[in-house]
């Protein structure tokens, strides 16, 4: 690894690029042009407050992921979250309030977070905090969602509030979507673009790229099918196995080729639409971004981890500040200890070395 490697430039290098992606993407749409321009304003200025942190030793990252709830409706097959007993079919009472979310996303405001992914679970169940994330219009909230909840109200709420993206889970065509998520969910999906496309709402789409779909889904057909309807931003996520009998389905290095180059390709041929790879190729980037180095996840109860694949937790959000969650023990001993940046044979770094989080875990009495 490269020691001159500047994680602050990479990742105010990486929102820029977004920011613009973005503004390119929406031209077209006079009320969604005119916000990602206010945007971008709020954007640089985040950028300045992250600049200035760093020059007094404090790093922040510019993304944020909060899991704003435990529950969903759904039982998708090979779901990491419910195997890590994450997510349930009834959330428990101890989940943070919507007062304390929007308490968090303020402070997030302050120090220079501009962009927050809101999971669950399934987030589109805590409408409430979805309405408090609207008021922070410097603060782009992209929604990851199984689209399910999607109605009236929520249209009305993201034509109002433009800084809140949903971003709705899809498996490839129709079979393999309702494979996965259950029956009829795909034509719920296809129903949705078409109305968020009609209103003029930006919307975009969350793939899980496994093994079996890995040529579908970065194919020029899926992605008609999406365009030809409005979508504006693809999101594609390396699936994580978290039992022996899916690790099948497990993106391996020729699947991660195939994807890294028909994301390239795809970003070539429709540079109306914004395309995301995660955890993308971290052996040539820098390393894993996660634990604070680019983002870092807050679960449904306030536990601050170094991401969704890796929930582990030494602090509270609900006792303390942001600020004191970056600076955890647990994270920093990631950060300072190489572990992020380690060599390993690719994909998720923090799933892959998950013994030796839980052994530092174990064996430190400070974390």
């Amino acid at each position: 690894m490269d020691e001159k490697f500047d994680i602050q430039a990479y990742m105010t290098g990486g929102v820029e690029k977004i920011v613009a992606a973005s503004l390119k993407a929406t031209l077209r749409d006079p009320r969604e042009s005119a916000f990602m321009v206010k945007f971008a304003s709020a954007s640089r200025k985040a950028s300045k407050i992250r600049a200035e942190a760093e020059k007094a030793g404090e790093h922040i990252p510019p993304f944020l992921i909060a899991s704003i709830t435990s529950s969903c409706n759904l039982h998708c097959a090979g779901c990491y979250s419910r195997c890590n007993h994450a997510t349930v079919d009834t959330a428990p009472v101890c989940q943070l309030t919507g007062d304390e979310w929007l308490r968090i996303f303020r402070e997030a405001d302050e120090i220079g977070i501009s962009y927050i992914l809101l999971a669950g679970g399934e987030p589109m169940m805590r409408r409430d905090i979805i309405e408090a994330a609207g008021k922070m219009q410097n603060i782009i909230f992209p929604i990851f969602t199984n689209g399910t909840y999607m109605d009236d109200d929520y249209f009305r709420l993201f034509d109002r509030c433009r800084n809140l993206i949903p971003v709705m889970s899809i498996e490839g065509g129709k079979e393999e979507t309702d494979i996965r998520r259950g029956k009829g969910v795909y034509e719920k999906l296809i129903a949705n673009m078409d109305t968020l496309c009609e209103k003029g709402i930006l919307f975009g789409v969350s793939v899980t790229v496994t093994t079996q779909n890995v040529n579908e889904v970065i194919s020029a057909e899926f992605l008609d099918t999406l365009a030809s309807r409005g979508c504006k931003l693809a999101v594609y996520v390396e699936f994580v196995p978290v039992t022996e009998e899916s690790r099948e389905l497990a993106p391996g290095d020729a699947e991660r080729t195939v994807l890294k180059e028909g994301i390239a390709r795809l970003r070539q041929d429709n540079d109306e639409m914004v395309f995301v790879s995660f955890p993308g190729d971290e052996k040539s980037s820098g390393g894993c971004i996660a634990a604070g180095r680019g983002f870092f996840h807050i679960n449904s109860h306030g536990g601050a981890e170094p991401c969704p694949f890796s929930p582990y937790s030494d602090i509270n959000v609900r006792d303390t500040s942001l600020r004191e969650a970056l600076r955890s023990k647990l994270f920093t001993v990631l950060r300072d200890g190489g572990l992020l940046t380690d060599d390993h044979s690719g994909g998720c770094v923090l799933y892959e070395k998950r013994s030796q989080v839980e052994e530092l875990l174990a064996v430190n009495p400070l974390i």
